[in-house]
C-alpha cells in the first residue's frame, strides 16, 4: 500500500514486552480493520527498543500473518521518547496512534479518539489524548502519576489529566516540529498546545498487565519527571508565539 493511501500510523514502543506482541498486534488490527474512516489503510510500527527477551522474534511472527507490521530495532535501550520519536519519523500516513506495548491501553479505544481527532477534517492541528479511569497500576504508580499530574498542570497549564497515558491521536508533522528530548511523550499536551493545538482528553479503559513486567521505578520516575518539567517550564517560556504563516501567491504584472 502506497504513502497516499495510509489514514493511519500506529506506533507501539516495545521493550522486553514478549507474550503481548502478538496478541496487541492482533488486538489493534481486527479493531482498525473493522472501523470503516481506517479500513485496511493502516500499518503497524513495532519498535523493539533495545529487548534482549523474544520482543522482536514475536513481531516477526506478527509480520507473517499481517503485511500491515513493520518492525523497528534499536540497538541499544533509547527510551520511550526515542522509540516513539523514530516509529513517527519511519511512519508512512499523515496521522500517528501511539499505544503502550504492555496491553494495558485497550485498543477499542482507537476509534473514539479518531472519531474526535477527525470530527471536523483531516487537517486540525489536535492532541486527543486517553485519560485512565479505574487504573489498574500498583499503588506507587498511581501515586507517582497522581503527584506528578498535579504539579505539571499547576506550572504548565495544560489541563491534561493524565499526560502519562500513551494512547493518544496526534498529525505526524505536528509532532516532528516538537523540539525533541527525553520524556516528550509526558508533555506532548503542554508543548503542542504551545504551538496551537487543540488538545481534546478523552477517558479510555485500563487493563491489568497481564504478562511480563513494568519497566518504570518510583523514585527514579519522580526524578526524572521534576528535572523534564524544569526544562519545559524553561522552554515554553522561552517560545515566543509560533505563526506558520500562509504562502502568498505570486502576483501578475
Amino acid at each position: 500500500m502506497s504513502e497516499n493511501e495510509l489514514e493511519l500510523s500506529v506506533v507501539i514502543p516495545l521493550f522486553n514486552e514478549a507474550g503481548n506482541v502478538l496478541p496487541l498486534v492482533d488486538e489493534i488490527a481486527a479493531t482498525l480493520e473493522a472501523y470503516t474512516p481506517v479500513g485496511q489503510a493502516y500499518e503497524i510500527l513495532c519498535v523493539d527498543d533495545g529487548s534482549d527477551d523474544a520482543t522482536a522474534k514475536e513481531v516477526t511472527q506478527s509480520q507473517q500473518k499481517n503485511a500491515h507490521v513493520r518492525l523497528i530495532k534499536h540497538a541499544v535501550r533509547m527510551g520511550m521518547s526515542s522509540a516513539i520519536r523514530n516509529g513517527v519519523r519511519r511512519a508512512r500516513a499523515r496521522w500517528i496512534l501511539t499505544i503502550d506495548g504492555d496491553r494495558q491501553n485497550d485498543p477499542a479505544d482507537a476509534p473514539k479518539l479518531l472519531d474526535l481527532a477527525w470530527m471536523n477534517g483531516k487537517d486540525r492541528k489536535v492532541l486527543v489524548a486517553g485519560v485512565r479511569v479505574n487504573r489498574q497500576d500498583t499503588w506507587g504508580k498511581r501515586l507517582a502519576s497522581k503527584i506528578a499530574n498535579k504539579i505539571r498542570r499547576a506550572f504548565l497549564k495544560d489541563n491534561c489529566p493524565d499526560t502519562g497515558c500513551s494512547l493518544k491521536v496526534f498529525p505526524r508533522d505536528s509532532y516532528l516540529e516538537l523540539p525533541f528530548f527525553n520524556g516528550l511523550h509526558r508533555f506532548m499536551p503542554a508543548l503542542l498546545k504551545l504551538y496551537g493545538h487543540a488538545c481534546i482528553f478523552s477517558s479510555v479503559n485500563d487493563r491489568p498487565r497481564m504478562c511480563g513486567v513494568s519497566k518504570s521505578d518510583f523514585i527514579g520516575r519522580m526524578i526524572r519527571s521534576t528535572l523534564d518539567l524544569l526544562g519545559v517550564i524553561w522552554l515554553v517560556r522561552h517560545t515566543p508565539g509560533v505563526d506558520r504563516g500562509e504562502e502568498v501567491p505570486a502576483q501578475k504584472a
